[in-house]
């Protein structure tokens, strides 16, 4: 009986998969074009933050009143509606174990674990009527996620 019962529940996660796949790729074309000024092409070894992403961590800098320079940290935990999810905050503070990516002046921290998840990633300031925030809008290490672009699955 169970056997009978994913057999008629994997087309749809298949197609769930697929349509997730569809949309990170469709999201991050649009953001692309709209938002990255550069004109190298991506490394997939590297995580690329857009011009929105590096203007409004310029904006946070400024605004803090603290002598120490904010980082954007970005880590990757289990969790969320697909597996694991996406955690971004500031940061004064390196760790042995972090890689650090820069862009105009902005510091994007990544830890060694959470690197792995989110290589070749781009990372994009999206502001919205629900919300405004950092996402990372394309991740070639996930296979599909949310809609909301908090949480995704991982490629096997």
């Amino acid at each position: 009986m169970s056997r009978s019962l994913i057999q008629r529940i994997s087309p749809f996660f298949i197609a769930r998969i697929k349509q997730n796949h569809k949309l990170l790729r469709s999201s991050y074309s649009s953001s692309s074009a709209l938002h990255e000024a550069s004109s190298e092409s991506p490394s997939l070894d590297s995580i690329h933050m857009t011009d929105y992403c590096v203007k409004r961590m310029k904006e946070l800098q400024e605004s803090e009143e603290s002598s120490e320079e904010k980082m954007l940290r970005l880590s990757v935990e289990t969790g969320g509606c697909s597996g694991f999810q996406y955690v971004f905050y500031l940061d004064d503070k390196t760790n042995p174990d972090d890689r650090v990516f820069e862009r105009q002046g902005v510091k994007l921290v990544v830890d060694n674990i959470s690197y792995d998840f989110v290589k070749g990633a781009t990372i994009d300031y999206v502001e919205e009527l629900i919300r405004s925030a950092f996402l990372v809008t394309t991740n070639p290490s996930a296979v599909g996620g949310c809609s909301c672009k908090s949480s995704f699955m991982v490629k096997q």
